[in-house]
């Protein structure tokens, strides 16, 4: 992963081998109109933002890639563990953002789908033979419910992709360094099968220190995707206030980077 700019916009790009069909990207917290303390790129709906403010930061990214703001497609983020399928042409896609949905897939080129963020890791997905993407909201609710293994399965069955001929990125996300869980976090984990140890460094009596993006990518290799097909950025958004938002750094009181990917 590398940074890179497209007009006003700074990201984190990651370039998937094989066909050169889509664009997908970690947007820092640059660029942007909002004021503090959503300085400055804020992509997020769910904050105290004003309004306009949101709408002008994701005209500014769909600028950036050539598209109308109309086809920059994100859903009501909740923690869970439904997946939006969009597997035709919509005439109106702003319906979506009152959605309830934690992943996107679809097949339709032109249209990008975004995953907000502050903390939790956005995990993006492509199979480049048969041009399908997804975007995963994956925080410790999402990562406790497979989200990320479901929603390869959902490739699979719906459009017949082959794990292992997928590519995955795993953007900035909080890292172990600076996310302490207790022991509901632990429990939920345990009531699918997760093996804690692997992912988890106890700190603490009942605290332990979670590592968000090799918990998913342990889902995703447990699910068929070929370890070196998965990209994780090493940044931790709580350590980089200059680059990222954070929700656990900043109180809640704070903007959402975005994941985002586009078949061409």
């Amino acid at each position: 992963m590398q940074m890179k700019r497209s007009g006003r916009i700074q990201y984190i790009a990651t370039d998937f081998p094989g066909p050169d069909c889509s664009v997908q990207g970690f947007t820092t917290r640059h660029e942007g109109v909002s004021r503090p303390p959503y300085n400055s790129l804020n992509l997020g709906t769910n904050t105290l933002d004003p309004p306009h403010n949101v709408e002008g930061n994701r005209s500014l990214l769909a600028r950036a890639f050539d598209i109308n703001q109309e086809a920059l497609v994100t859903v009501r983020q909740v923690h869970g563990s439904d997946i939006l399928v969009i597997d035709e042409p919509n005439e109106d896609y702003s319906h979506f953002l009152s959605l309830e949905s934690d992943a996107i897939i679809t097949n339709q080129p032109g249209v990008m789908i975004g995953i907000c963020v502050a903390d939790c890791a956005p995990i993006l997905l492509m199979d480049p033979e048969k041009r399908i993407i997804a975007a995963v909201h994956a925080g410790w609710q999402g990562t406790a419910s497979k989200l990320v293994s479901k929603t390869v399965a959902g490739l699979k069955n719906l459009f017949e992709c082959d794990p292992a001929a997928l590519q995955v990125a795993i953007g900035p996300s909080i890292g172990k360094c600076c996310y302490e869980v207790d022991a509901p976090v632990k429990q939920a984990f345990a009531k699918n099968d997760i093996p804690w140890d692997a992912f988890a460094e106890r700190s603490s009596e009942g605290k332990w220190r979670l590592d968000l993006a090799a918990a998913n990518r342990e889902l995703l290799i447990s699910a068929g995707v070929p370890a070196a097909a998965i990209q994780i950025s090493d940044m931790c958004v709580s350590c980089h206030r200059e680059l990222f938002f954070s929700y656990r750094r900043d109180s809640g009181d704070t903007g959402r980077q975005m994941g985002f990917i586009m078949l061409k």
